[in-house]
């Protein structure tokens, strides 16, 4: 048995008596080769600062053109699991992601940006949004691109943002927060102990099923209680889930149609910003 199957038989043991409660389910809503499990007027606000979760499954030759779009007051991470998809930004960077690899967008003040998929391979990805706190929800645009080797692995576990063990991202996200790519064998078993402030976690599953103590199969998100508490995983068949856990977001979610923000006069502003940029790119002959 490997060492995180021991440990996880070991903490069952200790805590069978309390194992985190899911208390939220979906498979969320289907636009086609998107699913949308997560938006910010729904589950996000059961798992903010994560409002907002796409997961994407296209072949690029019929896949949908996004187009340059704009965003204020978030953060946007693009983590691609198979394929590849070229992007572009008003921050002047433009480049291709290959598999594994990630586009870390802080949109703060505001920002546009682009992605279309590319090459024969299949694409698989999610798209997950991250509230800003106040403090960078205007803050100048930032962008990061990283390739799969930038990102570190403790056992099952990719750290995307934040820190495991002693494994730490390189993405320049709060430090409020984890998001790891998991993946776990057949019948290997897992147990994650959140950092103590972490009362807020999730998982959204995109092969195979895991016991957490309830099934969660492909295709399904779930949002836990909140709670410091381990979550345990038992893997039904070779299986692969993404996972996000923080600190709670304290700040309602004022909403536009690109924007999130923690208050109306933040998200007035972060509109104007935006309308502005737009208006200069067309200037620039980047936007019809």
């Amino acid at each position: 048995m490997n060492r995180f199957a021991t440990t996880t038989a070991l903490a069952s043991e200790r805590s069978a008596h309390s194992a985190r409660r899911i208390v939220h389910s979906t498979r969320g809503r289907s636009g086609g080769p998107i699913v949308r499990l997560v938006s910010p007027s729904d589950v996000g606000e059961l798992s903010k600062p994560f409002v907002f979760l796409d997961y994407i499954e296209a072949d690029p030759a019929h896949a949908p053109q996004t187009g340059f779009h704009p965003h204020s007051g978030i953060a946007t991470l693009t983590l691609i699991l198979s394929g590849r998809v070229a992007y572009e930004d008003s921050t002047g960077e433009k480049g291709v992601i290959e598999p594994g690899g990630v586009e870390w967008m802080r949109a703060g003040g505001g920002v546009w940006h682009t992605g279309a998929l590319e090459g024969a391979e299949r694409v698989k990805g999610y798209q997950l949004w991250v509230a800003l706190p106040p403090e960078l929800e205007h803050s100048p645009a930032e962008a990061q691109y990283l390739g799969a080797e930038a990102f570190q692995r403790r056992g099952p576990v990719r750290v995307i943002l934040g820190r495991y063990e002693n494994a730490a991202s390189k993405v320049s996200a709060p430090p409020t927060m984890n998001y790891f790519d998991v993946t776990l064998k057949a019948g290997e078993r897992w147990l994650y102990q959140p950092p103590q402030d972490h009362r807020v976690a999730w998982i959204a599953v995109h092969q195979g099923s895991v016991m957490t103590p309830a099934k969660v199969a492909r295709g399904e998100l779930v949002v836990f209680e909140e709670s410091n508490g381990a979550i345990e995983f038992e893997a039904q068949g070779d299986a692969a889930f993404v996972l996000g856990s923080a600190v709670k977001h304290p700040h309602d979610l004022v909403l536009g149609y690109y924007s999130v923000h923690t208050h109306r006069k933040a998200l007035e502003k972060g509109e104007a910003n935006i309308q502005a940029m737009g208006r200069r790119l067309r200037a620039e002959g980047r936007l019809a």
